[in-house]
């Protein structure tokens, strides 16, 4: 994104009379790393930032993450400025405050909740974006449709099209939409002890699986994913569809909805060209011993967010890890 925005928001900046350095990150999940934050500190050093500066964070949600991390720990916390330039940046990553790194066994294990600033979301901006890169957006836009906004998920039916063409009004409606639910819910319950749980619809699973993947590519933080999906590799937005859809089979299985939800969710993840089924079986073990280190599992106890329709979830915290097994086997049509 740099080539993009970089020298514009910069001339912005400074035409505002503001002193602004730049500093640029590696693309993708190698980026969240404390190695990286190390590099950042340093930069702010340098650059003579103390506790009355800003970090301006550009780009997509790695970016956010990141940056609102080294805002959070750089002398005990500074303020930040989250400018999304990608739809999973917009509807979600930038809005709520979590910023993390990841650690080798786990994604998003070190972190810390910092508000930022501002929050500022131009959908100009995604016509650059790359077709996987705006694919994986629509996974948490879906997510948010399912778990809070009945109305959001026929509109996603409705629209599909338009929204694949990357619709300017639409899109400006969706991101809006979706920013309200997420916003909505964090002013609720900003250090998630109740409400914000239900954002994690999809997450257990697809974080698991996520980080098989990059596991099996190498070291985590370090290597592109690899774990296979109709040929393509696993990205973020990948994995949470695959969550959604292992974590309704799971609530299917439980008796909590029936399969006309579960095949709506599979129809919209499908035309929006997110996977719902994984090409080859995946090491059931490896992904519950990632679960039960997930920030989300209680006393070693699986957590999870089930639907029980189109616009509605349940907290969940009694899930045996059978259950969660014959669930991911769905995926592979176990």
């Amino acid at each position: 994104m740099a080539a993009h925005y970089l020298d514009p928001v910069m001339a912005s900046l400074r035409e505002a009379g503001l002193q602004a350095e730049a500093a640029i990150v590696p693309a993708g999940e190698a980026a969240k790393t404390l190695a990286q934050a190390g590099d950042l500190y340093d930069r702010l050093l340098a650059a003579g930032l103390d506790r009355g500066s800003v970090v301006v964070a550009l780009g997509g949600g790695v970016v956010t993450d990141l940056a609102g991390f080294v805002a959070a720990t750089y002398m005990r916390g500074i303020a930040w400025i989250a400018v999304s330039t990608t739809l999973l940046g917009q509807v979600d990553a930038s809005v709520g405050g979590k910023t993390a790194v990841d650690h080798p066994r786990c994604k998003n294990l070190i972190g810390a909740f910092h508000q930022p600033a501002a929050v500022l979301a131009d959908v100009s901006t995604l016509a650059t974006l790359p077709e996987e890169e705006f694919r994986t957006g629509l996974a948490e836009v879906v997510k948010h449709a399912v778990i809070r906004d009945a109305q959001l998920f026929s509109l996603l039916e409705d629209q599909a099209e338009r929204l694949l063409a990357r619709d300017p009004k639409v899109l400006e409606d969706v991101v809006a939409r979706n920013v309200r639910i997420k916003a909505d819910v964090v002013m609720a319950d900003p250090k998630e002890s109740g409400l914000r749980r239900i954002l994690n619809y999809g997450h257990t699973i697809g974080h698991a699986l996520e980080t098989v993947a990059l596991e099996a590519a190498g070291k985590l933080g370090r290597s592109t994913p690899r774990l296979s999906t109709g040929g393509a590799t696993l990205t973020h937005g990948r994995a949470v569809a695959l969550g959604m859809m292992a974590e309704a089979h799971l609530a299917l299985q439980r008796g909590l909805i029936g399969r006309g939800p579960l095949h709506r969710q599979e129809h919209l993840l499908a035309r929006f060209g997110l996977p719902v089924h994984l090409d080859a079986a995946v090491d059931l073990d490896q992904c519950l011993a990632i679960m039960r280190h997930d920030k989300k599992a209680v006393a070693g106890r699986l957590r999870f967010i089930l639907p029980e329709s189109i616009g509605a979830v349940r907290d969940v915290d009694d899930v045996a890890e059978d259950e969660v097994r014959r669930a991911i086997l769905t995926l592979t049509g176990g």
